[in-house]
């Protein structure tokens, strides 16, 4: 293992202690496990009723179509408003606490300190899925689903949500209130949920850009089972995007010190 893997590992490791040291991780684990249960409950719910049918006795229904799909475009909504609470005290707790000296002052990168940040949140929020994993049991237990369309949907909620944490990272990098942090980032994350409202009022110019840059949209083919590249490509850009943005704004910072 060459040493920047090992530095970005250590950060990464260093953010996950501060996470589960804290009740950080367990109130977003427990939190996300509960709401997710809700929804699993209803949808559960509301298959069973339509497997049973009317009148006519029980009608055929897809389980992927009719509840692991909206299931897992309602577990997207969940991160929308869970993820700024997880971003928010990236950097801005180290300002506040004037460990960021300390950080910047260390033999490490920049750019092993922003992936190892990242990292860290990433495997909080993988965390944060895992706990779903066992409402999907259930289902194999019971029944037969595809795994495809699964796959596919968890794929999609974690590119998704890694997207989040690459902005929110920017965003906690700027300010020194995990306050504001937060809010920005939700602030944010909002925007890229709902500016393709505006798509069809924008004209055939910019319609297509403000669909395009709505993460939703994207997210929309992995919720059916299909893993479409350029989504990926898209999911990867805003990566790499938001990344690009924390390293800036730490070398800003470093040079202010």
């Amino acid at each position: 293992m060459s040493r920047t893997v090992r530095n970005i590992m250590a950060v990464a490791g260093k953010e996950l202690r501060g996470y589960f040291s804290s009740p950080v991780a367990w109130v977003m684990m427990g939190l996300f496990a509960f709401i997710f249960g809700y929804f699993f409950s209803v949808y559960l719910s509301l298959f069973i009723r339509q497997s049973q049918g009317g009148q006519f006795g029980p009608q055929p229904v897809n389980v992927n179509m009719s509840l692991i799909r909206p299931l897992l475009s309602n577990a997207s909504v969940l991160i929308l408003f869970l993820l700024p609470m997880v971003t928010m005290r990236m950097y801005a707790e180290e300002k506040r606490s004037g460990t960021i000296e300390l950080l910047l002052t260390s033999p490490l990168t920049d750019v092993e300190i922003i992936l190892g940040k990242f990292v860290g949140a990433l495997g909080l929020y993988a965390a944060m899925l895992a706990v779903t994993l066992p409402y999907i049991a259930v289902l194999f237990w019971f029944g037969n689903p595809e795994w495809t369309p699964l796959i596919a949907g968890y794929l999609g909620l974690f590119l998704l949500g890694a997207c989040f944490i690459a902005m929110g990272l920017f965003i906690s990098s700027t300010t020194k209130n995990q306050m504001v942090a937060g809010a920005a980032t939700f602030i944010v994350f909002l925007f890229f949920w709902i500016i393709n409202w505006f798509s069809d009022s924008a004209g055939p110019t910019f319609g297509p850009l403000l669909s395009y840059l709505s993460i939703t949209e994207h997210f929309d083919d992995f919720g059916k089972g299909v893993i479409d590249t350029k989504h990926v490509i898209f999911y990867l850009s805003f990566v790499a995007f938001g990344l690009f943005l924390s390293l800036k704004s730490v070398d800003s910072e470093r040079w202010r010190g």
